[in-house]
């Protein structure tokens, strides 16, 4: 099967070859399947979210936090069909939705399980926001909130730390699509059941480059759009290859992009206390217990 489901349009033949993102086959890894309580609160709610993490990454970031799995590609190995009764599963468990962590590599495969079973439960496509916006289109009907992270302004940070140059150009482009797709954010009882929210992770010694972010989304989509403002880096895996990533962030340069967006007006939003920057709040892919729900 050739596989041009995201941006980076390895064009490979996946049943012989991996691909960048480290998939191969027809196969859905998964590493772990959790009750998930630290999303933001208008996505975890009082009951948490059902978790499904996927294993590997079709961005490969040198300092994420998932490491283990979305560049070792720890986990198991399901089919669609058991896909789709692992919804089946979540549903029955009591969740406000079922939150599909790096799902993007898996687009297709994922479409097929939620043809076999859509759960009666918000789908949450809780992405690294490096999407083909026709990918998106196709999961349309399927999917509804999208959770995007916004990375980057500047090409060659992306491309030096992400290995895509084109990161910020696709990742605005998915998110207009995804506005199109969903045009108001619906919410009950504080809990979003429909809409989108642009997360973004402020990097060390790059607060002007998340500034810029901010920017551009008050430019495209107003003040009105859910943002979270994430503080919670920690340099995990790669990230001490580089002198200005192998830190945590300063609390001054968190203040300052907080500062600024405040300014900006925005009214639906989500802010990190400095010291979220911690093992704690990642999930622990090293442990037997796959199924923590």
């Amino acid at each position: 099967m050739i596989c041009n489901i995201c941006p980076r349009k390895c064009n490979i033949d996946i049943d012989k070859y991996k691909g960048l993102c480290g998939k191969l086959g027809g196969k859905i890894r998964i590493a772990k399947i959790m009750r998930h309580e630290w999303e933001e609160p208008i996505i975890s709610g009082k009951r948490g979210c059902g978790a499904i993490f996927f294993s590997h990454c079709n961005l490969k970031c040198c300092y994420c936090q998932n490491y283990q799995i979305s560049h070792l590609g720890g986990g198991r190995d399901f089919s669609c069909n058991e896909l789709a009764e692992i919804f089946k599963k979540l549903e029955q468990s009591d969740v406000e939705n079922i939150n599909l962590v790096t799902p993007t590599h898996y687009s297709n495969e994922i479409l097929t399980a939620l043809k076999i079973y859509k759960p009666n439960l918000p789908i949450v496509w809780n992405t690294s926001g490096y999407d083909d916006s026709e990918t998106l289109k196709k999961l349309s009907d399927y999917v509804d909130i999208f959770l995007f992270d916004f990375k980057y302004f500047d090409s060659e940070k992306s491309k030096l730390y992400s290995k895509a140059s084109d990161y910020f150009s696709v990742c605005l482009e998915a998110i207009k699509t995804a506005r199109r797709l969903i045009p108001e954010d619906k919410i009950e009882n504080g809990v979003m059941k429909k809409g989108i929210i642009i997360r973004h992770l402020v990097l060390p010694n790059m607060y002007n480059d998340s500034i810029k972010i901010f920017d551009e989304i008050f430019n495209q989509f107003g003040n009105q759009i859910f943002i979270s403002v994430m503080s919670q880096f920690v340099p995990f895996y790669k990230a001490c290859d580089y002198l200005e990533l192998n830190t945590k962030l300063k609390p001054l340069e968190y203040k300052k992009v907080v500062s600024h967006i405040k300014k900006m007006g925005f009214k639906n939003g989500f802010l990190q206390d400095i010291d979220s920057a911690s093992c704690k709040y990642t999930p622990n892919f090293n442990d037997d217990n796959f199924y923590e729900i």
